[in-house]
């Protein structure tokens, strides 16, 4: 098992540090906005149904090791360890998803809490296609800018609330309180995710992946191309390999060798098909002879 600092350091490398940097809020942004970009979100995992072990070893090997991403848990995860190596003061918090109007989804979103020189921020690098590209100042209530999106936190009554401004609109992402989350409740969230029918993840694959002014994001068999402040583009691929091949192109995805990789992403492809083109559908009530 390799050592604690053989995996600061090889972490560090894919981050662009030859040596372990000063834990300032200057490297923490700097960490936060190549660690987006080198390291993508995706759900792999729980597409094929595998375990999403969250040890660090196992977060080790197939984040920096086997050239994948993984959900917040893994990265948010990943990410902690290296700033409590660095000698950053941070803790985990967990978050409730409002962004598709879960008002009262689980509390299953795994973020960062970030104490610099006496400062609070939020940071968060396990938030799929509108992850924030640097940490925000907890108790600062005005909009904070990003290389990416410009964010917002409101705060009431103990609880705190982010929102991104996305096309020149305010969009709540996750709600969120301060009470620490210890192994053990980061475990029975990544369960849920993993395994619950109610989740997003299962048996979904989704990807996201930052670069310079640009949001690369994909949903089973759909691609979307972000540009900052322009019109996003959006193509349907037409089958598993065009989506293999976008994974290893635009996200540097290495896919696990599972035999049933391909047939679960033309799985899921007809799957949405399908639910569309019954969507188009009018309803038979309403068809007249």
């Amino acid at each position: 098992m390799p050592s604690k600092l053989q995996f600061r350091d090889a972490y560090l490398q894919r981050l662009g540090h030859a040596q372990p940097p000063p834990p300032t809020l200057d490297t923490l942004r700097e960490l936060q906005q190549r660690h987006t970009a080198e390291f993508p979100f995706e759900t792999l995992s729980t597409l094929l149904g595998e375990p999403v072990p969250l040890d660090l070893p196992a977060l080790e090997r197939k984040l920096l090791h086997d050239r994948r991403g993984g959900y917040c848990y893994e990265l948010n995860g990943l990410f902690m360890a290296l700033l409590r190596e660095l000698g950053y003061e941070v803790r985990a918090l967990a978050g409730r998803v409002v962004m598709d109007g879960g008002a009262d989804a689980a509390r299953t979103h795994l973020l960062l809490l970030v104490t610099v020189d006496g400062v609070r921020h939020l940071a968060d690098v396990g938030f799929g296609g509108l992850v924030p590209t640097a940490p925000l100042l907890l108790d600062d209530r005005g909009e904070q800018a990003t290389p990416h999106e410009s964010y917002r936190l409101d705060h009431d009554d103990g609880e705190y609330a982010l929102h991104a401004r996305v096309m020149g609109e305010w969009r709540p992402l996750y709600r969120f309180d301060l009470q620490p989350q210890s192994a053990v409740d980061c475990e029975v969230g990544n369960w849920y995710v993993s395994t619950h029918p109610a989740s997003p993840f299962l048996g979904h694959l989704r990807a996201a992946r930052t670069g310079p002014g640009i949001r690369k994001v994909l949903l089973n068999g759909r691609y979307s191309l972000h540009r900052i402040g322009e019109r996003s583009e959006r193509r349907e691929l037409p089958d598993a390999d065009a989506v293999l091949e976008v994974l290893g192109r635009e996200f540097d995805l290495h896919p696990p060798q599972d035999p049933g990789l391909r047939e679960a992403i033309a799985r899921r492809i007809e799957q949405d098909r399908l639910a569309e083109g019954a969507a188009q559908r009018p309803h038979a009530a309403t068809v007249r002879a």
